[in-house]
């Protein structure tokens, strides 16, 4: 069985060729400059509303903007080097954070989760102080929170 390999990151060309295109329907519009003009477009606009819509969908309840954001820098890596190193670079970082948070004490570990379901309970009670508490809540809900501070 073939070992794995990573992508060969110092060729400066990696994803451009139309012979190196793993993909025959990207092979034959690569070997058509009208066809790959159109379609490079195509995927800037496509990853780039992706990109654009991240933070506009990041107060939504959820992961947020984070998996569009990934999602559009993934399609516009598909066709653009400079898309790709940046992508190479945060998943390089990704892992090199995710190898530091494990080789951290069980004690520092509950600590940073416990910082993070104060900072989500603080950024929905931020939430419901500027827009207010909805109306679809269940009533013993809607009167607890009408009973914390700045909620009006």
């Amino acid at each position: 069985m073939a070992e794995k390999q990573s992508p060969d990151r110092t060729d400066h060309n990696i994803t451009l060729d139309a012979a190196d295109d793993r993909w025959e329907w990207r092979r034959r519009i690569r070997e058509n400059p009208k066809k790959l003009l159109f379609y490079r477009i195509g995927v800037g606009v496509v990853g780039g509303i992706l990109i654009i819509a991240a933070p506009l969908t990041g107060w939504l309840p959820g992961p947020g903007g984070i998996p569009l954001f990934i999602a559009g820098l993934a399609v516009l890596a598909s066709e653009f080097e400079w898309a790709q190193r940046l992508l190479y670079r945060v998943k390089d970082w990704v892992k090199a954070l995710t190898a530091w948070t494990g080789k951290q004490p069980a004690w520092l570990k509950a600590l940073g989760t416990l910082a993070l379901f104060l900072c989500v309970l603080v950024a929905i009670w931020l939430y419901l102080a500027v827009l207010g508490v909805p109306g679809w809540l269940p009533d013993p809900w809607e009167s607890f929170l009408y009973q914390l501070p700045l909620l009006p």
